[in-house]
């Protein structure tokens, strides 16, 4: 394919951010619109995708007609099949898994933290508000763009409790957000990405989550200063990965993962994993909310529908691993306490 993919995405979405900076590193030519959705595809005579979500992808049809496509992960997966060389997914299907496991923890669960502080303190309202108005509409006009900003700013505000953001979850996911900033500092000094010396889609992944509670969001930003310089230098540079010499770089391999990585999976199985099954067993028993112990403590919220289809995914990956690979994916698992994702029964009673 030789024309330009193109994208209609916003600077303070860390999924539009996640999707352009591994766009740079694999070499495809792509035209990023930056703007309103609602506003851009109706002037393009595009259908709007369901849901309406950053990035928009104009993905061509089998007519070479332009289609509205959202969703990152499986988007990064059709691109694999479409452009040849520079490739995010491990060669290894061990590594491919683990690397599923962990772009889903930067989508799913680093996302919480980015929400909860942007819509949780003041300073961090006061300027995401309208800097997310200007980065759709540039050219508005002070006084309208404060309007807009307020009215946006109070719906993601009530939004809050919806991605698990309240009075009791707060420290969990304070508490969380330093440790994962500390993790990655101590791995990112034994090598230079996740899962070896060249970038996977979960690099991209926290990524774009960093991009905004560190490059963008003032109280997370000033915690990363804090805590973790070489994880805020490494956001920076993961902008623009174009110049990285594959040949050179290498996946870990899964019977030799480093320590600093297995520490990282075992964040992954403190917090995330015990709020995917506590989901997935909500959805499944048609309930509205669902509590579980996160930490010790209790987390509350209510379900996502959208999760529960992640853990789906998850499983039905492990489950295309051979015998062996099955194996050496659940020593892993099992080591870092992630192993419910594939083994915890969620069916109904």
């Amino acid at each position: 394919m030789t024309s330009r993919l193109r994208l209609i995405g916003g600077t303070m979405s860390p999924y539009s951010r996640k999707m352009v900076a591994l766009l740079r590193y694999r070499h495809i030519p792509y035209q990023v619109i930056w703007g309103d959705i609602n506003q851009k595809l109706p002037e393009m005579g595009i259908e709007k995708p369901k849901p309406v979500l950053y990035p928009v992808f104009l993905m061509p049809d089998k007519n070479g007609q332009e289609v509205a496509t959202v969703d990152s992960t499986p988007i990064i997966r059709t691109l694999e099949s479409q452009y040849t060389g520079r490739s995010v997914l491990p060669d290894h299907p061990v590594m491919d898994f683990i690397n599923s496991l962990l772009e889903d923890f930067g989508d799913e669960w680093c996302v919480k933290y980015m929400f909860h502080y942007r819509w949780n303190f003041k300073e961090d309202i006061r300027v995401s508000g309208p800097k997310l108005i200007y980065s759709s509409v540039n050219t508005l006009p002070k006084e309208p763009a404060k309007q807009m900003a307020d009215m946006f700013s109070q719906r993601q505000i009530s939004r809050l409790f919806w991605v698990g953001s309240n009075e009791t979850t707060a420290p969990l996911i304070e508490a969380s957000y330093e440790r994962f900033l500390i993790l990655m500092d101590k791995h990112l000094e034994a090598q230079p990405f996740l899962l070896g010396s060249r970038p996977s889609s979960a690099d991209f992944a926290v990524h774009g989550q960093l991009t905004q509670l560190i490059a963008e969001d003032p109280t997370p930003r000033r915690i990363a200063h804090d805590v973790s310089l070489r994880t805020v230098s490494w956001t920076d540079i993961m902008e623009d990965q174009s110049g990285l010499d594959e040949k050179s770089a290498r996946w870990n391999a899964p019977s030799n993962l480093p320590e600093t990585l297995m520490d990282i999976l075992r964040e992954v199985g403190r917090t995330y994993v015990p709020t995917m099954i506590a989901n997935a067993k909500a959805v499944i028993a048609g309930e509205e909310s669902w509590t579980c112990h996160v930490d010790g403590h209790t987390w509350e919220q209510p379900v996502n529908l959208y999760q529960a289809k992640c853990l789906k995914w998850i499983r039905e990956e492990f489950k295309t691993l051979s015998t062996d690979h099955q194996h050496q994916a659940l020593e892993i698992l099992s080591e870092a306490g992630c192993k419910p994702l594939i083994d915890a029964s969620i069916e109904k009673k």
